[in-house]
């Protein structure tokens, strides 16, 4: 048994099943928790003895950690540990009733507070990483909940890494910060717009954030931000957050519908698991970037703090 083992939930598709391909070809053996048994069988069947896999909602405290024990048991104790899943619904926000709000928060917010404590429990250092997004500093229109929970996954992490470096244990917690991915979500997010959803422009593909990811373990960093338009979002609403919340509200729903009509009759996977294969992308490979800019955000803060009073400073020099 391999001491080089990692834990990923929401392994099963899109930036999760990224990122379990890319531990995978790390040489890491990989376990990987998610509502589908039918998309983790089609893993285990493509990987064999490389992954190990357990079904289990990670919303659910008892049944994920009956998960996780399993994968211990099969794995050894995990030197990395991923939290990936999450759910959305595409809808204005008094259309969602405390159900849904709770589903999504459920699964996208107290999902990782409910891994972390299990990567806690059972990992004696290495890194845990936490799956954000730019929309944790700037809310959109249409996502209420899962903005609002992508928010509280920056708090969180925030609290247990000081917590962290306060006792000394030899575990990095990370934040990852996402800008949009063409994952399969788009096909089976619950959706009240009148058109198909879309990631909001420009798309990435999935493989980009799993090299976040990866950046994240390589340099232990506290936070790594994905693509150009995950720093604009986040030094955005710093620098005009009003300006946002006009603009966003003319442009912000458009922003995430295609021109393709929604049926109305499709399946959506908030209580269930949407019958989808295990895949990494959506359907919008044709207009999806297959690189992006991956940076600390420490490192970018000081940049755009220091460097451009610095620059200007210079600049007045020069010309004086």
């Amino acid at each position: 048994m391999t001491d080089k083992s990692a834990i990923v939930l929401g392994g099963s598709a899109g930036v999760g099943h990224a990122v379990v391909v890319a531990l995978l070809n790390r040489g890491y053996r990989v376990g990987v928790v998610a509502r589908g048994q039918t998309r983790l069988d089609t893993m285990q069947a493509e990987y064999g003895e490389r992954i190990a896999t357990a079904a289990a909602d990670v919303s659910q405290a008892d049944v994920l950690e009956a998960a996780v024990e399993k994968l211990v048991v099969s794995l050894g104790r995990p030197a990395i540990w991923v939290n990936c899943a999450m759910l959305t619904s595409f809808s204005p926000f008094d259309k969602v009733d405390a159900d849904e709000f709770d589903r999504i928060v459920g699964t996208t917010l107290i999902g990782q507070v409910n891994g972390t404590r299990l990567a806690l429990r059972h990992m004696d250092r290495g890194n845990i990483v936490n799956i954000g997004s730019g929309l944790g500093y700037r809310s959109i229109p249409m996502q209420a909940a899962y903005c609002a929970a992508k928010h509280g996954v920056n708090g969180f992490t925030q609290a247990v890494r000081s917590e962290l470096i306060r006792n000394g244990r030899p575990i990095t917690i990370s934040l990852v910060q996402l800008p949009a991915v063409n994952t399969p979500q788009f096909d089976w997010a619950l959706n009240r717009l009148p058109h198909m959803p879309q990631p909001a422009p420009p798309i990435f593909q999935p493989e980009v954030p799993a090299r976040g990811v990866l950046k994240a373990i390589d340099t232990n960093a506290r936070e790594i931000l994905v693509g150009l338009p995950t720093l604009k979002l986040l030094f955005g609403n710093f620098m005009l957050p009003n300006w946002l919340d006009h603009m966003l509200a003319r442009q912000g729903a458009d922003m995430q519908m295609t021109d393709r009509p929604d049926p109305g009759d499709r399946p959506d996977n908030l209580r269930a698991p949407a019958e989808h294969p295990a895949a990494s992308h959506g359907r919008f490979d044709d207009r999806a970037k297959p690189d992006g800019l991956i940076v600390d955000g420490d490192v970018a803060r000081k940049a755009v703090f220091f460097g451009v009073p610095l620059l200007a400073f210079l600049l007045g020099l020069l010309l004086g």
